[in-house]
């Protein structure tokens, strides 16, 4: 491309609200392609966190599993928290009751427990989901306000000049243009990003809402519900 036009010419001609629009969509595209590959790399350690749910229960006892499930994660958590919510509810029930302890069972104090920790893996899971959304939203439009803005601005210096042929024209116009496929460029990949990452999320709840109907049959039965094979030992 000549090097009179094009995004540099864009930039050194351009004023401060020019500058303005592509430092705008630097960011965006910068936070979007961050925020995507950090994401990925978080579904694939947790979908190998997924896979040791099995060895999980297959382990000699509860604490060997949790080593199953890793050293961290929304897996290890919900495994945690079953633990502690069983052995809360248990010690509660070998001292004085009071009114709260006697008004849940364990099933209905495991279903809250073990929800608890879903909602903040949820949580988790969706953080940064809000940037790509908006860069996708918004990025076409800032791109097209900077193709308004330089159009107004190119087509202001060719009246001044009082020339209007094609070559005077494509150029300016050409590169006002440039502010629309930037827009573009920025908003395509964040919402493809969104999409796949927000269906690798649904995988990710459900194998961990699954593991969590495994973890309460458990502890209310003592076995993990349609289990086949050895199943850990008691608490």
């Amino acid at each position: 491309m000549n090097a009179q036009f094009g995004l540099v010419n864009v930039w050194t001609q351009g004023d401060l609200v020019t500058r303005g629009v592509l430092l705008i969509l630097l960011t965006m595209s910068l936070s979007s392609w961050m925020v995507i590959l950090l994401k990925v790399l978080d579904l694939r350690r947790l979908r190998a966190q997924a896979q040791g749910t099995e060895n999980f229960w297959h382990a000699k006892d509860y604490q060997l599993g949790l080593g199953a499930l890793g050293s961290k994660g929304p897996f290890l958590a919900l495994a945690q928290e079953g633990q502690q919510a069983a052995s809360h509810l248990q010690q509660g029930q070998g001292k004085a009751q009071n009114a709260l302890h006697e008004s849940f069972d364990l099933s209905d104090w495991l279903t809250r427990s073990l929800r608890n920790s879903i909602d903040d893996s949820t949580a988790a899971l969706q953080s940064g989901l809000a940037i790509l959304a908006s860069a996708g939203s918004t990025a076409p439009f800032v791109g097209l306000f900077g193709t308004v803005w330089g159009i107004y601005h190119a087509l202001m210096s060719i009246g001044l000049a009082g020339q209007a042929s094609i070559d005077k024209v494509a150029g300016p116009i050409g590169e006002a243009l440039i502010m629309t496929a930037l827009g573009l460029a920025v908003a395509i990949p964040a919402v493809l990003g969104y999409n796949a990452l927000v269906r690798g999320n649904k995988k990710v709840l459900a194998k961990l809402n699954r593991f969590a109907h495994d973890l309460h049959a458990y502890y209310v039965t003592g076995a993990r519900v349609g289990a086949n094979g050895t199943v850990i030992g008691g608490t």
